[in-house]
């Protein structure tokens, strides 16, 4: 299932949602004019695995390696937020940036624009650090805002879990649109995270494939950001 917008207008124009997405276009777009990748075949445990490495450009240099930040915390931290504005092609910065779009809008309206920069940061840093948790020795380079933009969401499953979300649904091999309620369309999304995280296997960063660890990690540092926000705050639906 693809989200493809939601019906829940906000209160203000979401300044920093936006500024988030064209940075990470800018940024995109810088890297892949100063560098280019290459092959890399990784042999593992289960065989050889095709991935593909940096060289040079922005990712070569601010791209989240686990085993450097393991080893050299101290200079290699910067790396778990520059990471975040780093996107492997166009279709990973494509997803990244519908997804915090449809639902950043809205989260950002009711946290405000200071503390959703907050809780972008965090939500980004905690799934980074999940990942890194996850294959604290591994050699591949983390990028993506990923970690970030799972945070958003839940966060806007526990503000606006009945809100209704315009949705590309495969019926059999045809695809076609429905409107799903938020709970149902990002609750398929945890599920998925979570079995490719652990049955399926998907999460071993070795494997040089998705880091379904660091959108785990990033869900529920969202969801605890708004519990926290609600314990502390005036409470109730849709605001904190």
């Amino acid at each position: 299932m693809i989200p493809i917008k939601d019906y829940n207008p906000t209160r203000r124009f979401p300044l920093v949602s936006v500024a988030f997405i064209v940075l990470n276009v800018i940024v995109f777009i810088l890297d892949r004019i100063s560098g280019h990748y290459e092959p890399l075949i990784i042999e593992t445990s289960r065989g050889l695995i095709r991935t593909r490495q940096f060289v040079g450009g922005l990712s070569a240099d601010f791209a989240l390696v686990p085993a450097a930040l393991t080893s050299h915390p101290l200079l290699a931290w910067p790396t778990v937020f520059s990471s975040m504005f780093l996107h492997g092609n166009w279709l990973h910065i494509g997803s990244n940036m519908l997804y915090l779009w449809i639902f950043g809008n809205n989260v950002e309206d009711v946290l405000g624009r200071g503390r959703f920069i907050l809780f972008y940061f965090t939500c980004g840093g905690v799934a980074a650090l999940a990942q890194v948790m996850s294959a604290p020795g591994s050699d591949i380079p983390m990028v993506g805002a990923s970690g970030a933009v799972a945070g958003v969401m839940g966060a806007y499953l526990l503000l606006f879990p009945r809100a209704r979300i315009l949705t590309l649904v495969p019926i059999l091999f045809f695809f076609t649109f429905l409107e799903v309620p938020a709970f149902i369309i990002i609750g398929y999304w945890v599920l998925i995270q979570f079995l490719n995280a652990t049955w399926l296997g998907g999460g071993e960063l070795l494997r040089g494939g998705v880091a379904y660890f660091a959108h785990i990690g990033g869900f529920v540092a969202g969801v605890t950001f708004v519990l926290l926000a609600r314990m502390g705050g005036r409470g109730g639906y849709g605001r904190l």
